[in-house]
């Protein structure tokens, strides 16, 4: 199967449709497409980007701003301009959109492989940039999985492991063959508020078969996307970081 993987796309709305597009363009075509969370968060249009997930069929899990916008609770992880953020994307989105959002799983185990916003096996609040590399190894030990796919945080790179050594590496456009005498940890990137020097957005296609993991850069109208901060009350913070 050819499964392509996506995460926080931070309701950019114009960002996410291209990416669909991308997908939508490949041949062979892709049998499914899986969200590691964040779909909403710092963007203007929360509603709409839940709206057309669902209406994609797009299998997801939650991403730390899915739990804050759902549990009051989960808000205090979150710096002050954050919140003014996730305040104004609660007034956004309907009751409905919360509803199914509170019904969406921690984490995927799917195709023999673990899908999760942010670090494996089940967090979605933990970043695998908090991760010491004398404790990688450990990290691979709490779950079964060859292959795990992480977002949050907004950058690429993929991790190794043979059961002794562990390597590290920036993941770079295009295609790689994973060895499957390894296991891996991918960070996939982020399709609406990428961190990584490169404004594009990013996502991945894997193809269970062969172990094929190509990733995608999607050029959009940034200057579009950006211009519908403003209308929405969003700080304008999260605008320039598209830039």
């Amino acid at each position: 199967m050819q499964i392509a993987v996506l995460s926080d796309i931070h309701a950019n709305l114009e960002a996410f449709r291209r990416v669909l597009e991308d997908i939508d363009s490949r041949r062979p075509g892709v049998d499914e497409i899986i969200s590691l969370g964040d779909t909403l968060g710092y963007g203007p249009e929360p509603e709409a980007c839940m709206a057309l997930l669902r209406k994609r069929g797009i299998v997801a899990v939650q991403g730390n701003h899915e739990l804050a916008v759902a549990q009051a609770k989960y808000r205090q992880w979150f710096n002050p301009q954050s919140r003014k953020a996730l305040h104004r994307t609660c007034e956004l989105v309907s009751d409905e959109t919360v509803a199914y959002i509170r019904e969406l799983p921690p984490f995927l185990i799917r195709h023999g492989c673990l899908f999760v916003h942010g670090l494996p096996p089940d967090s979605a609040f933990r970043y695998l940039y908090e991760i010491k590399d004398d404790d990688l190894a450990d990290l691979f030990s709490r779950f079964a999985e060859a292959v795990a796919f992480v977002g949050h945080t907004h950058e690429l790179e993929r991790i190794s492991w043979d059961g002794r050594l562990v390597k590290r590496c920036t993941l770079e456009q295009g295609h790689h063959i994973l060895d499957r005498a390894r296991h891996h940890i991918i960070n996939i990137g982020a399709v609406g508020q990428p961190r990584d020097g490169d404004n594009r957005a990013k996502y991945v296609l894997w193809n269970t078969d062969t172990w094929e993991l190509t990733v995608r850069f999607v050029a959009y109208d940034i200057k579009s996307a950006m211009a519908r901060f403003k209308s929405a009350g969003m700080p304008d913070q999260y605008a320039q970081r598209l830039l």
